[in-house]
């Protein structure tokens, strides 16, 4: 009896040094990681700058292009930096065969096989929450192309996001009861890939063979004006300088809908370095328009 009396105080603080509540700091730097969803191993990157310990951050999920993987929006698109700067956790996923299931027909491999990427990504939101501490009301995404397909179809069949920010993208998903959001759209208005006009792009193969590419949706105006609708916004206000024009409108719930419209900008990501002049040679890219930077823009956005 005499030792247990001995032994409780350093039991105790034992106990003490272990408890659940203390919080968590995370780790620091870039990491790979791989989960099985379904049947599948899946693959992302999270980079992680330092960080108060236990303090929730914000979670930025950037989704690639089709042809791209996550580390290519890593490096291409800066977001490293940004996280640093803007103390938040970015993570980059990677699709199948670089490529992402946003609707039955599109896009690539991914569609043609309907892999389950909205289960992958919630999988992956619920991982990184779990590995150090997210702010589930600032968990954002953000992506091109391919990528800004599956934002818009994230936002429909989820409920993780407070903001998603599409770059050259367009909503070719079922959408039939959308909940509010704050969206950001930035696009070229000479996209011939994915119009700005909307309608068929030049890789629209119909949705058909083993790469099936369908690209038909509405144009970025009437698709903007669709999320104004969804949040209850009032009419937009419109504002150009040099090559950007800008339709902004204050939604209630402290949410926005903003449309960013480049002149003379293609299929890009503002701002970036691009893929350098074989890819760009190769699969037909166009270059990047220097009239702003889409990271920084898009960040700012999330969190305001």
């Amino acid at each position: 009896m005499r030792r247990l009396a001995l032994l409780l105080p350093l039991l105790l603080l034992l106990a003490a040094c272990s408890s659940p509540d203390k919080p968590r700091s995370g780790p620091t730097g870039l990491s790979e990681h791989t989960i099985k969803v379904g049947t599948l191993d899946r693959t992302y990157r999270v980079f992680r700058p330092p960080l108060p310990a236990g303090t929730p951050a914000p979670l930025v999920v950037v989704l690639h292009g089709a042809a791209g993987t996550g580390r290519q929006a890593e490096k291409s698109y800066e977001w490293d930096a940004a996280a640093t700067k803007g103390g938040f956790v970015a993570v980059f996923p990677d699709g199948i065969r670089r490529t992402w299931n946003a609707s039955p027909d599109c896009c690539g491999v991914a569609a043609r096989d309907q892999i389950d990427d909205v289960g992958f990504i919630k999988e992956m939101v619920a991982e990184v929450s779990r590995a150090s501490p997210i702010d589930p009301a600032r968990v954002f995404a953000t992506g091109i192309s391919n990528g800004a397909l599956l934002t818009y179809r994230l936002a429909c069949e989820t409920t993780l996001f407070a903001a998603i920010a599409p770059v050259a993208g367009t909503m070719i998903n079922p959408c039939l009861a959308p909940r509010p959001l704050s969206v950001l759209q930035i696009h070229g208005k000479s996209d011939y890939t994915i119009p700005y006009a909307g309608g068929q792009g030049r890789r629209d193969n119909g949705g058909t063979g083993g790469l099936p590419v369908k690209i038909d949706g509405p144009g970025v105006e009437a698709l903007n004006a669709t999320w104004r609708k969804v949040d209850g916004c009032p009419a937009p206000t419109v504002t150009t300088t040099g090559y950007l024009t800008t339709t902004l409108a204050q939604c209630p719930g402290g949410r926005t809908v903003e449309l960013i419209a480049v002149a003379d900008a293609g299929h890009q990501w503002p701002g970036s370095d691009g893929p350098g002049p074989i890819a760009s040679r190769l699969l037909h890219l166009d270059p990047p328009s220097m009239a702003m930077d889409a990271t920084t823009t898009i960040w700012r956005f999330f969190l305001s």
